[in-house]
Order: C-alpha cells, then structure tokens, then sequence
C-alpha cells in the first residue's frame, strides 16, 4: 500500500516552516495541487491521484529544505511562489532564484528575486555599472535595486549609496509647504526610506545617514557632482524631463553602479513636457554595457489584488512593452 503520508524531520511542521494560518496554507495548496490534505503534528496526509501525490511530497521536502537553508519561517508570499513553481514544474528556476539570493544586514532576512525576470534584473545589476528596471508598482524594480544597494555596501564594493527620485506631486496641487528644507522634501523621499529600513535595522540607518555614506536627496541636488565609488539609485525616473536624466547620467564616476526604475505609464509631467526616461530608453537600448529590464503585470510581487487593479486599468494584459528585457 503507498504511503500518502509526508514526514517532516527534526521536528518541524508545515505550522512552523511557513508564516500565515496553516488552514489557509493547507487550503491553498490543495487549490493549486487538486488533493485533500490533513496534517497533524510533523505528517500531512495526502489524497489525490499518484503524480499530484508525489509532486505535493516533492514540494513539502523542498519546504523543509529552504527552513534549514534560512533558518526561520517561509513569508506567505514565498510560501505561494513556492507553490506555484512546483504546481508548473519550474523547479529549476526556483533553484536560480536561490542562489541569487541577495544578503543585506546579518539582523534582517535576505532578499529573494520571486520570478524569472526578477532573476534577470538582479543578474544584470551584478553584472553591468548601468541598469534600467521599467515596470508597474510592485514589480521589486525600487526594492531589489535597494537590496543590492545595501549588499554591495557592506561587502566593501563601494563606499556609500546614494537615492534619489524627482519631487513631482502626484496629480495633486500641493501648494506653499511649511517647515524646513528637508520637510518640505520628506514626503517624497519616504518610499526609499522605507524599503532602506526593511534592508537595515533601524540603528544601522541613522548613524549612516549622517554620516553622509547614506544620502536620501532630490534630483535636484544632484547637479554639479560626479559620484565615485558609489551605489546610486534614481527612482520614479519617468518623472524626470529630458535635460534633468541626461544631468543624472553624467553623475556616474569611477567604480559606481547605477540602476534607474520607473513606470513610464505613471508620468507626472505636464503634457508639453517629454518624459527623460523614455528618451534614455530609446537613446541607450543600443549600448550592450547597459542593462534594461522590463516588467509586466505577472511579475507583480504584492498583494495578488494589486495586479488585478494594474491589469483592470490598463485594459489590457500589462503596459507596452518599450524595449526587450534584459
């Protein structure tokens, strides 16, 4: 009689190698799988036809693995990526994507690419001084640029990162702001302070920032300066005019990265104004040292709601596509 039971080692249990509620998770993988599933302390008990049998074993032994490899829970999205490789047979890619892995502080988890484009991004950022992520919100363009930002610092590649984007209000008229210089710029800023702090602890961020080897800042207080030895990050790039991307550009010094995001569907400039990101796309796709990476819906990496909205507004599939991924 075949065992159509899965036994966890070491005392671990789908419980504890994922986050979330294990009713969910259980439900969630019956979904994606067509079997019935019933654990009970470290074995879940699998009803199904043979081959959906072995794959949802296949796919609680490479659970068990990634637990011992990282040594804490599996987050809920993992866990659902996780599932779906196995669900389409992709488990090769899911070992790429391992291996790219990139680490950040000691005290904070590390950062996984969750799709194949994603795994190309990353390789690009490794392998090229110059790259471009174009996409929809929450495809990781800002996040994995981020995370390799903060690896980079601390294996010694370079000497500080720098981040900036352009201060443009988003369809809003903001009128007169209050306060200090740096007040009046916070609110624009506050996106890449956040996903510093998920790479960073909070102690480790302070005393860099002023320090000066971490500089949040404008675009506008880029002009006249040549970065050297440098991790630069230009965000919300498709918010900048022609003349202030060519400026950026032309910041990059000796042994520096530099990697521009953007959507180019979510401009803010007013209507006689051309669109610097898209000028650069078009200018620099020839130039083999410079990465572009484009994403779609699918690559979506947030809440599963958000590609639905991105997709209801489009009308369509994803955005145009510009140019080829990398």
């Amino acid at each position: 009689m075949t065992d159509n039971r899965f036994y966890f080692e070491k005392g671990l249990t789908l419980h504890t190698a994922c986050a979330g509620d294990e009713v969910r998770n259980l439900r969630y993988l019956e979904n994606i799988f067509g079997v019935k599933l019933v654990a009970r302390d470290n074995w879940v008990e699998i009803s199904g036809d043979e081959e959906a049998t072995g794959r949802v074993k296949a796919f609680l032994a490479e659970l068990s693995r990634f637990y011992e490899l990282r040594r804490h829970q599996l987050e809920t999205r993992d866990f659902e990526f996780l599932c779906r490789s196995f669900r389409d047979r992709r488990e090769q890619d899911l070992h790429d994507l391992w291996n790219e892995r990139i680490a950040v502080s000691p005290k904070k988890r590390e950062v996984l690419p969750r799709s194949r484009r994603q795994l190309d991004y990353v390789r690009a950022m490794r392998s090229r001084d110059m790259v471009f992520g174009i996409g929809p919100a929450g495809t990781g363009k800002t996040y994995l640029a981020m995370a390799m930002a903060v690896s980079a610092f601390l294996k010694g590649e370079v000497s500080r990162i720098v981040l900036t984007r352009p201060a443009r209000e988003s369809g809003e008229n903001l009128g007169f702001l209050p306060g200090s210089l740096e007040e009046k710029i916070m609110p624009y800023l506050r996106p890449l302070y956040d996903a510093l702090y998920d790479m960073l602890g909070n102690d480790e961020v302070t005393p860099l920032i002023e320090r000066g080897v971490i500089e949040v800042a404008p675009l506008a207080f880029m002009r006249g300066r040549t970065l050297n030895n440098a991790f630069i990050i230009l965000d919300e790039a498709q918010n900048t005019t022609v003349e202030q991307m060519l400026m950026f550009l032309t910041r990059m010094g000796f042994n520096s990265k530099c990697v521009i995001t953007g959507d180019p569907s979510q401009s803010d400039l007013g209507p006689r104004e051309e669109s610097g990101l898209r000028r650069a796309l078009s200018t620099l796709k020839a130039i083999p040292e410079i990465g572009i990476c484009s994403f779609g819906t699918g690559d979506v990496v947030r809440h599963a709601l958000l590609e639905k909205i991105i997709v209801a507004y489009a009308g369509e599939p994803g955005p145009e596509k510009l140019v080829q991924s990398c």
